[in-house]
């Protein structure tokens, strides 16, 4: 089963997130306290994996929770996050749902991550949510397809 390996955040966009191990996912708006957290918006909540991340690795970039600006960092073979369809919902936890809105996105300005070795994951591989039900992560909690 895929569970929650870090919940991070920031308090300016444009910067990488670090891990608060905990938060509130408030429905409809994002991470509180996040600087990406908006009402209404499609793109409340950004998650990445950690197979994501071990392929920056893999090409000699020190990278881990967070660098890639991502809210929710996941583990676990039995979820490929950016195949997953639009539309398409996650439970974390016992209470949270959570509904794919957005598979990858546009860089404006390339990261730094970009600037060093030619690319990134996040544009490709990391998926952007809306919260249906919100309530309280933390690492360790499960996270399904429903």
């Amino acid at each position: 089963m895929a569970k929650i390996v870090a919940v991070c955040t920031s308090e300016k966009k444009g910067t990488k997130k670090h891990d608060i191990g905990e938060g509130v996912l408030k429905e409809d708006h994002g991470l509180v306290g996040d600087s990406h957290a908006c009402d209404g918006n499609h793109r409340q909540l950004s998650l990445l994996s950690v197979t994501s991340i071990n392929k920056m690795r893999a090409l000699g970039v020190d990278v881990g929770p967070g660098d890639f600006a991502e809210n929710l960092t996941v583990e676990g073979e039995d979820i490929v996050l950016f195949q997953l369809p639009i539309g398409k919902q996650l439970k974390v936890g016992n209470d949270i749902v959570l509904e794919v809105t957005q598979i990858g996105k546009t860089c404006h300005d390339r990261c730094q991550i970009f600037k060093q070795v030619g690319t990134c994951v996040m544009p490709v591989e990391g998926i952007f949510t809306r919260i249906i039900k919100g309530g309280k992560v933390k690492a360790g909690d499960t996270i399904s397809i429903c």
